[in-house]
Protein backbone atom coordinates (compact mmCIF):
# COMPACT_ATOMS: atom_id res chain seq x y z
CA UNK A 1 0.00 0.00 0.00
CA UNK A 2 1.46 3.36 -1.01
CA UNK A 3 1.46 6.42 1.21
CA UNK A 4 -1.60 8.04 -0.35
CA UNK A 5 -3.66 4.85 -0.10
CA UNK A 6 -2.73 4.35 3.55
CA UNK A 7 -3.48 7.99 4.36
CA UNK A 8 -6.95 7.64 2.82
CA UNK A 9 -7.54 4.34 4.64
CA UNK A 10 -6.76 5.93 7.99
CA UNK A 11 -8.89 8.96 7.17
CA UNK A 12 -11.88 6.85 6.16
CA UNK A 13 -11.68 4.53 9.17
CA UNK A 14 -11.17 7.33 11.69
CA UNK A 15 -14.08 9.24 10.16
CA UNK A 16 -16.31 6.18 10.48
CA UNK A 17 -15.41 5.75 14.13
CA UNK A 18 -15.93 9.46 14.80
CA UNK A 19 -19.41 9.34 13.26
CA UNK A 20 -20.49 6.05 14.81
CA UNK A 21 -18.67 5.84 18.15
CA UNK A 22 -18.38 9.49 19.19
CA UNK A 23 -17.48 9.09 22.88
CA UNK A 24 -15.60 5.86 23.62
CA UNK A 25 -14.01 5.33 27.03
CA UNK A 26 -12.40 2.65 29.14
CA UNK A 27 -14.70 -0.01 30.53
CA UNK A 28 -12.71 -0.26 33.74
CA UNK A 29 -14.39 1.44 36.68
CA UNK A 30 -12.23 3.83 38.68
CA UNK A 31 -12.39 7.10 40.58
CA UNK A 32 -8.76 8.24 40.77
CA UNK A 33 -5.62 7.82 38.62
CA UNK A 34 -4.20 5.52 41.30
CA UNK A 35 -7.25 3.28 41.18
CA UNK A 36 -7.16 3.13 37.39
CA UNK A 37 -3.54 2.03 37.62
CA UNK A 38 -4.57 -0.73 40.04
CA UNK A 39 -7.35 -1.80 37.68
CA UNK A 40 -5.17 -1.88 34.58
CA UNK A 41 -2.55 -3.99 36.35
CA UNK A 42 -5.28 -6.40 37.44
CA UNK A 43 -6.76 -6.53 33.92
CA UNK A 44 -3.70 -8.20 32.38
CA UNK A 45 -4.97 -11.49 30.87
CA UNK A 46 -8.30 -10.90 32.58
CA UNK A 47 -11.53 -9.27 31.42
CA UNK A 48 -12.48 -5.75 32.47
CA UNK A 49 -15.86 -7.10 33.55
CA UNK A 50 -14.27 -9.49 36.02
CA UNK A 51 -11.87 -6.87 37.35
CA UNK A 52 -14.79 -4.50 37.95
CA UNK A 53 -16.43 -7.13 40.16
CA UNK A 54 -13.60 -6.93 42.69
CA UNK A 55 -12.24 -3.41 42.54
CA UNK A 56 -14.94 -1.70 44.66
CA UNK A 57 -13.74 -3.60 47.75
CA UNK A 58 -10.10 -3.10 46.76
CA UNK A 59 -10.64 0.63 46.44
CA UNK A 60 -12.35 0.77 49.85
CA UNK A 61 -9.45 -1.05 51.47
CA UNK A 62 -6.76 0.93 49.65
CA UNK A 63 -8.04 4.44 48.85
CA UNK A 64 -4.50 5.87 48.61
CA UNK A 65 -1.08 4.54 47.57
CA UNK A 66 0.09 4.66 51.20
CA UNK A 67 -2.63 2.20 52.19
CA UNK A 68 -1.61 -0.34 49.57
CA UNK A 69 2.11 0.23 50.15
CA UNK A 70 1.78 -0.86 53.77
CA UNK A 71 -0.56 -3.81 53.08
CA UNK A 72 0.48 -7.40 53.59
CA UNK A 73 0.75 -9.82 50.71
CA UNK A 74 -1.90 -12.00 52.34
CA UNK A 75 -4.36 -9.12 52.54
CA UNK A 76 -3.95 -8.13 48.89
CA UNK A 77 -3.94 -11.72 47.69
CA UNK A 78 -7.17 -12.41 49.54
CA UNK A 79 -8.90 -9.59 47.69
CA UNK A 80 -7.71 -10.57 44.22
CA UNK A 81 -7.43 -14.37 44.43
CA UNK A 82 -10.30 -14.83 41.96
CA UNK A 83 -8.50 -12.73 39.33
CA UNK A 84 -5.92 -14.32 37.03
CA UNK A 85 -2.33 -14.64 38.34
CA UNK A 86 -3.10 -13.32 41.84
CA UNK A 87 0.33 -14.14 43.28
CA UNK A 88 2.24 -12.02 40.78
CA UNK A 89 -0.36 -9.27 40.73
CA UNK A 90 -0.43 -8.97 44.53
CA UNK A 91 3.34 -8.51 44.58
CA UNK A 92 3.20 -6.05 41.70
CA UNK A 93 0.46 -3.98 43.32
CA UNK A 94 2.29 -3.66 46.61
CA UNK A 95 5.59 -2.89 44.88
CA UNK A 96 3.91 -0.37 42.60
CA UNK A 97 2.35 1.46 45.55
CA UNK A 98 5.60 1.47 47.48
CA UNK A 99 7.46 2.99 44.53
CA UNK A 100 4.73 5.58 44.00
CA UNK A 101 5.07 6.69 47.61
CA UNK A 102 8.86 6.55 47.69
CA UNK A 103 9.80 7.92 44.26
CA UNK A 104 6.80 9.86 42.95
CA UNK A 105 5.30 11.56 45.99
CA UNK A 106 2.27 9.22 45.81
CA UNK A 107 1.27 10.69 42.46
CA UNK A 108 0.77 8.58 39.34
CA UNK A 109 3.28 9.93 36.80
CA UNK A 110 2.18 11.24 33.41
CA UNK A 111 5.17 10.14 31.33
CA UNK A 112 5.01 6.56 29.99
CA UNK A 113 8.78 6.29 30.45
CA UNK A 114 8.30 6.97 34.17
CA UNK A 115 5.26 4.71 34.44
CA UNK A 116 7.09 1.65 33.10
CA UNK A 117 9.47 1.85 36.05
CA UNK A 118 6.64 0.74 38.31
CA UNK A 119 6.29 -3.00 39.10
CA UNK A 120 3.61 -4.62 36.99
CA UNK A 121 3.53 -1.79 34.47
CA UNK A 122 4.57 -2.58 30.90
CA UNK A 123 4.38 -0.35 27.88
CA UNK A 124 0.72 -1.10 27.18
CA UNK A 125 -0.34 -0.31 30.76
CA UNK A 126 1.76 2.85 30.78
CA UNK A 127 0.19 4.08 27.55
CA UNK A 128 -3.32 3.32 28.85
CA UNK A 129 -2.73 5.41 31.97
CA UNK A 130 -1.04 8.22 30.05
CA UNK A 131 -3.82 8.43 27.46
CA UNK A 132 -6.87 7.88 29.69
CA UNK A 133 -5.82 9.96 32.69
CA UNK A 134 -3.60 12.59 31.12
CA UNK A 135 -4.83 12.59 27.50
CA UNK A 136 -1.32 11.99 26.22
CA UNK A 137 -1.06 11.31 22.46
CA UNK A 138 0.04 7.70 22.83
CA UNK A 139 -1.44 4.44 21.56
CA UNK A 140 -1.77 1.42 23.84
CA UNK A 141 -1.60 -1.75 21.76
CA UNK A 142 -3.15 -4.81 23.38
CA UNK A 143 -4.25 -8.02 21.65
CA UNK A 144 -7.48 -6.40 20.40
CA UNK A 145 -5.77 -3.32 18.97
CA UNK A 146 -3.06 -5.49 17.42
CA UNK A 147 -5.58 -7.78 15.73
CA UNK A 148 -7.94 -5.06 14.48
CA UNK A 149 -5.12 -2.89 13.15
CA UNK A 150 -3.70 -5.74 11.10
CA UNK A 151 -7.08 -6.96 9.81
CA UNK A 152 -8.08 -3.49 8.69
CA UNK A 153 -4.75 -2.92 7.00
CA UNK A 154 -3.76 -0.08 9.31
CA UNK A 155 -0.51 -1.92 9.94
CA UNK A 156 1.27 -5.00 8.70
CA UNK A 157 3.61 -4.95 11.68
CA UNK A 158 4.38 -8.33 13.18
CA UNK A 159 5.10 -7.02 16.68
CA UNK A 160 3.24 -4.82 19.14
CA UNK A 161 5.99 -2.22 18.80
CA UNK A 162 5.69 -2.16 15.00
CA UNK A 163 1.91 -1.77 15.11
CA UNK A 164 2.20 0.98 17.72
CA UNK A 165 4.70 2.79 15.48
CA UNK A 166 2.37 2.63 12.46
CA UNK A 167 -0.64 3.85 14.43
CA UNK A 168 1.33 6.66 16.06
CA UNK A 169 2.69 7.84 12.73
CA UNK A 170 -0.69 7.82 10.99
CA UNK A 171 -3.23 8.89 13.63
CA UNK A 172 -3.28 12.62 14.47
CA UNK A 173 -2.15 13.45 18.00
CA UNK A 174 -5.56 14.81 18.97
CA UNK A 175 -7.21 11.46 18.14
CA UNK A 176 -4.72 8.95 19.53
CA UNK A 177 -6.18 8.60 23.02
CA UNK A 178 -9.66 8.17 21.53
CA UNK A 179 -8.47 5.85 18.76
CA UNK A 180 -7.15 3.41 21.36
CA UNK A 181 -10.69 3.00 22.70
CA UNK A 182 -12.20 2.77 19.22
CA UNK A 183 -9.91 -0.08 18.26
CA UNK A 184 -10.06 -2.00 21.52
CA UNK A 185 -13.86 -1.86 21.75
CA UNK A 186 -14.21 -2.85 18.09
CA UNK A 187 -11.95 -5.83 18.74
CA UNK A 188 -13.76 -6.78 21.92
CA UNK A 189 -17.29 -6.74 20.52
CA UNK A 190 -17.20 -6.89 16.70
CA UNK A 191 -13.82 -7.91 15.28
CA UNK A 192 -13.37 -10.78 17.72
CA UNK A 193 -10.48 -13.21 17.45
CA UNK A 194 -12.21 -16.43 16.44
CA UNK A 195 -15.58 -15.42 15.00
CA UNK A 196 -15.54 -11.80 13.85
CA UNK A 197 -19.00 -10.38 13.19
CA UNK A 198 -18.16 -9.21 9.71
CA UNK A 199 -21.70 -8.94 8.41
CA UNK A 200 -22.62 -6.34 11.00
CA UNK A 201 -19.29 -4.52 10.87
CA UNK A 202 -19.44 -1.01 9.49
CA UNK A 203 -15.77 -1.18 8.54
CA UNK A 204 -15.86 -4.22 6.28
CA UNK A 205 -15.59 -2.19 3.09
CA UNK A 206 -12.08 -1.20 4.16
CA UNK A 207 -11.09 -4.45 5.87
CA UNK A 208 -8.23 -6.40 4.29
CA UNK A 209 -9.23 -9.65 5.99
CA UNK A 210 -12.84 -9.36 4.88
CA UNK A 211 -11.83 -8.73 1.29
CA UNK A 212 -9.51 -11.72 1.20
CA UNK A 213 -11.91 -13.96 3.18
CA UNK A 214 -9.19 -15.00 5.60
CA UNK A 215 -11.58 -14.95 8.55
CA UNK A 216 -14.58 -17.11 9.34
CA UNK A 217 -17.42 -14.69 8.69
CA UNK A 218 -20.37 -14.69 11.06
Amino acid sequence: MNGNDREKLYSDILSWFSDNVPAPTTELHYDTPFHLLVSVILSAQCTDKRVNMYTPEIFREFPEPEDLASASFEKVYGLIKSISFPNNKARHLIGMAQMLVRDFGSRVPEDPDELVKLPGVGRKTANVIASVVYDKPVIAVDTHVFRVSRRLGLSDGKTVEAVEKDLTENIPERLRATAHHWLILHGRYVCTARKPKCRECGLKEWCTEYKTANVKIQ
